[in-house]
């Protein structure tokens, strides 16, 4: 009983999300809408950000089952376009749910987003370990990140003036070669210059030693050498 009472003001829920001009919803539209009354949707979800919050995971839930499940390529920065282009399609295709995900009402991200954020910065270190990322992987991942829901939520937010979905692909495009190299820094030019190859190197090694687990050093050791790494990766180079 208890399980189905929850499953049905979840689903309830999600679709006055989905059906609302705006995206928002009363509790008391969703109490009347599943036929319970407010202490069991507190009791289930404790307050109006937690029900949301819910809303969203399950929203998620096949998008995220489908990123799992993907098969990676020898690509990795094919993957990485992939990831991007599939992340605005959802967008696209559930607007309302993708703005509640990235609301600045949601105090605390919903399970979904930092889910979605493992996965891309599990995407980075592949491409890392591959020598084909210029900064460390979190790094990366934070400016991937801010870029792809920026794009995402003025495609989502405001159509009148994003009506062409090629800025997605301009802005990727721009972004990932900025972050990425299309192959190993000495594959692609046998003289590529210091300040280009240390970085690139640097993220690689860190990102093979976190993939070795350490490669023979302590724990202490293998962090601080990560922690030296990342810095090298992400210095910024001088002007």
């Amino acid at each position: 009983m208890s399980t189905s009472t929850r499953t049905r003001i979840l689903e309830v829920a999600a679709a006055l999300v989905r059906e609302s001009p705006d995206g928002d919803i009363s509790t008391r539209a969703v109490c009347e809408a599943a036929k319970v009354g407010a202490p069991a949707l507190y009791r289930h979800f404790g307050d109006k950000e937690g029900l949301l919050s819910a809303v969203v995971d399950h929203g998620f839930e096949k998008y995220l089952a489908t990123k799992r499940e993907r098969g990676e390529t020898t690509d990795a920065v094919e993957d990485l376009r992939r990831g991007w282009d599939s992340h605005v399609a959802f967008a696209l295709d559930n607007r309302n749910l993708y703005r509640l995900m990235n609301s600045p009402a949601m105090r605390t991200p919903p399970a979904a987003a930092l889910e979605s954020h493992r996965i891309l910065t599990g995407d980075l270190e592949r491409a890392a370990a591959q020598g084909r990322i210029r900064v460390a992987p979190e790094l990366a991942a934070q400016m991937i990140m801010s870029a792809n829901v920026g794009v995402a939520l003025m495609l989502v937010s405001r159509p009148a003036t994003f009506d062409d979905i090629e800025v997605s692909h301009r802005v990727r495009d721009a972004l990932y070669a900025t972050v990425l190299t299309p192959k190993l820094v000495q594959e692609e030019s046998p003289n590529a210059s210091a300040d280009a190859e240390v970085p690139t190197m640097a993220a690689r090694l860190s990102a093979l030693l976190r993939k070795e687990h350490g490669a023979g050093l302590s724990t202490a050791e293998a962090a601080l050498m990560k922690e030296w790494l990342d810095r090298v990766a992400n210095a910024r180079p001088e002007t």
